[in-house]
């Protein structure tokens, strides 16, 4: 086995630190004497090994579980070595948790799964014989190329390939075989698509906006089927008490979407001083959220007495009472063209949370609707420079427009964003237009003023984040966003998605 020294020895910057001796805290001792600068590039070089050693890990994990199929029973590979699945001989072997041994088995296995889904031999009229015919590419080919190439990790790989799911097979009464081969190919390359705009965006987002983003685009890409997920996750709402060994009675809450998004932003709407949250320009709610902020309770207790507070106010709650000053809401966006015509699925304005179309209706019935008059890009037209800060209206298409901060690598949603303008209103006489400005959180606002960044902007392309050093990097749109807006085409709905 490799010793310390060994595996310090592939990192350069530590490289010749270690006077041969394998000693850990020489290690330590030695980082303490780097420079910053030093200190982050060990950590990246050490992010890039650990890359390389993951891709062996989940590769070998792939193995494991192709050995350890149910059929094999017990000489099975994970069987003969007493372990009930691949999975469980994974996180023993690795001392990791299940979750995460349970996603390099997934990853492995997706390495090694050349099937796709296409035309039977049967169906195959007029083509080559199967002998002769290529195998078909997995849809999720660029993510394999990604992962083994550095440019994913397992975890993102498997976010976005969970996110995506499997696309939707065609109905094969309702086209003959050429016809649904083509249908087929079809999707298989929107979905192939999606996973490439994903990877692009793997480096700005966190694992858990991946497989966001990747179930909202799945839903775009395949309306239909989200109405049938809506209504399985629905169905699988449930709460429960319970006295745990202490005695004490606790609960387990599954929610279905609605459920989630209401309860999120209830809780938003009261915690966000406490989570980070925008700063507040009137002095009276200034002074709430740093009472709040001094509160002595944890954010969960504050959230427990919070749900209580709700269930026993029930519909008589006065909202300036339980949330302050602002009352929860969910709020969606919902594509309508110049017809009129409106788009099969919504998505939430916080975290983009896709939800079919009969769901938007019902929310029109219930609190109306704010129209937002944005290009086929999801540009929202400018307003002018009426005042000094942004309107409730221009911070809806803001919201609308971003999704939440544009801070690379930043999940923050609209509802935690501060409206940045990136023309100084005295010193270039910025305008406080829709297009001049940006979302970002509380935190990265406040890094940018007073960190020596910068963000500029060339008429209506990208926005772009300068680092104090002058390094300049692309603040990339979101690629959820590029779907609904219609940036990206779906693919042809000429065919029929099997129930």
């Amino acid at each position: 086995m490799a010793t310390f020294t060994d595996i310090a020895a592939l990192i350069p910057t530590l490289r010749g630190q270690l006077r041969g001796a394998d000693d850990v805290d020489l290690a330590q001792a030695s980082m303490m004497l780097m420079t910053d600068d030093d200190v982050v590039r060990v950590l990246e070089e050490t992010a890039g090994l650990a890359r390389q050693v993951e891709q062996i890990q989940v590769a070998a994990a792939g193995v494991i579980a192709l050995r350890s199929k149910r059929e094999q029973g017990h000489l099975g590979l994970s069987a003969s070595r007493g372990h009930r699945s691949a999975a469980a001989l994974v996180q023993d072997v690795t001392a990791s948790t299940k979750a995460d041994a349970s996603r390099k088995v997934r990853v492995g296995e997706a390495l090694f799964d050349d099937s796709d889904s296409g035309p039977s031999d049967d169906e195959a009229e007029n083509e080559q014989s199967r002998d002769e015919r290529p195998a078909p590419v997995p849809w999720f080919q660029p993510l394999r190329d990604a992962l083994r190439d550095g440019r994913l990790t397992s975890a993102q790989f498997d976010a976005i390939r969970r996110g995506l799911g499997e696309p939707p097979e065609i109905d094969v009464d309702a086209m003959d075989a050429a016809a649904r081969a083509q249908a087929e190919a079809e999707v298989r390359s929107a979905w192939a698509r999606a996973a490439e705009h994903l990877i692009d965006e793997a480096s700005e987002r966190t694992v858990e906006e991946l497989w966001q983003q990747a179930r909202t685009i799945r839903d775009l890409l395949d309306p239909e089927g989200a109405e049938t997920r809506f209504l399985e996750r629905f169905e699988k709402r449930s709460f429960r008490t319970y006295r745990g060994q202490d005695g004490q009675k606790r609960a387990s809450i599954v929610l279905d979407d609605e459920g989630d998004l209401f309860l999120e932003t209830m809780l938003a709407a009261a915690l966000r001083p406490r989570r980070g949250g925008p700063r507040f320009v009137d002095s009276e709610e200034k002074q709430q959220a740093e009472s709040l902020a001094g509160d002595p309770r944890t954010n969960d207790q504050l959230a427990y007495d919070l749900v209580m507070d709700v269930l026993r106010a029930g519909a008589l709650a006065d909202a300036e009472s339980v949330f302050g000053t602002r009352q929860a809401g969910v709020r969606l966006v919902q594509t309508v063209d110049a017809a009129g015509d409106r788009a099969p699925v919504a998505h939430s304005e916080d975290h983009l949370i896709s939800v079919p179309g009969a769901v938007a209706d019902q929310h029109l019935c219930d609190s109306g609707f704010v129209p937002v008059t944005v290009d086929s890009c999801g540009k929202p037209l400018d307003v002018g420079r009426e005042q000094r800060l942004f309107t409730p209206r221009q911070r809806i298409a803001l919201a609308i427009r971003d999704g939440g901060c544009r801070w690379r690598g930043c999940d923050r949603p609209p509802s935690y964003c501060e409206a940045h303008h990136i023309d100084e209103w005295q010193r270039d006489q910025g305008r406080t237009d829709v297009d001049r400005g940006i979302l970002l959180c509380r935190f990265h606002h406040m890094e940018l003023h007073h960190g020596g960044w910068r963000i500029s902007r060339d008429g209506d392309g990208d926005f772009g984040l300068h680092h104090p050093s002058g390094e300049k990097s692309a603040l990339r749109d979101r690629a959820a966003l590029a779907y609904a807006f219609g940036d990206i085409d779906p693919p042809p709905k000429r065919f029929r998605p099997v129930a």
